[in-house]
């Protein structure tokens, strides 16, 4: 069997009895858990550059440890000369194991590289149970060597959770170890 993942073991035998504890939950699938990650970013200006469209496409792969899809424009837009049908980002969504593999590496090692950081906003929340936030570059990650980028590119990274509220959520997020800015 494959060894499991830390912040997996860490939410089975630590998070589940502190969040059943809190919310009075009766059942253990009342508890909020991560269902998927998903990380996109727009092409913007290298969308008419197929070779920079791979590189891009390469640094998400090495990130996230996936190959991501590309995404086409559904309308054509003659202020940003884009036509329908068009790449325009890309995107890939994570799940299960790799899900759990690439929110400990985010937190643990990702986070702490980002220039002047003081936590994450506590207010990223949709009112669902959902938390979005962007990354302004690839560097943070550690696949990413700074000799090999060609143009500094972010990233919107979504985490999904099966939390009814913004509360339960962060109260998940914060306990698995996400570095939230106190406020």
């Amino acid at each position: 069997m494959a060894e499991k993942n830390r912040v997996r073991v860490l939410y089975e035998q630590t998070v589940i009895p502190a969040l059943m504890k809190k919310f009075n939950y009766k059942n253990v699938n009342q508890v909020p858990k991560l269902v998927k990650i998903t990380i996109n970013s727009g092409l913007g200006d290298v969308k008419d550059n197929g070779k920079s469209v791979q590189i891009a496409q390469e640094e998400l792969k090495q990130i996230a440890g996936q190959k991501p899809i590309l995404t086409q424009a559904k309308k054509s837009v003659a202020n940003f000369k884009i036509r329908e049908g068009m790449n325009v980002g890309m995107k890939v969504t994570l799940r299960g194991t790799r899900m759990y593999e690439f929110f400990d590496k985010f937190i643990s090692i990702a986070l702490p590289r980002v220039r002047d950081f003081r936590g994450v906003p506590a207010k990223s929340f949709d009112g669902r149970g959902n938390y979005a936030m962007g990354v302004k570059e690839q560097l943070i990650f550690p696949e990413i060597s700074y000799d090999q980028i060609e143009k500094v590119r972010g990233y919107d990274i979504c985490i999904t959770t099966t939390a009814n509220t913004d509360e339960e959520a962060k109260e998940l997020l914060a306990l698995l170890g996400m570095p939230f800015a106190n406020k």
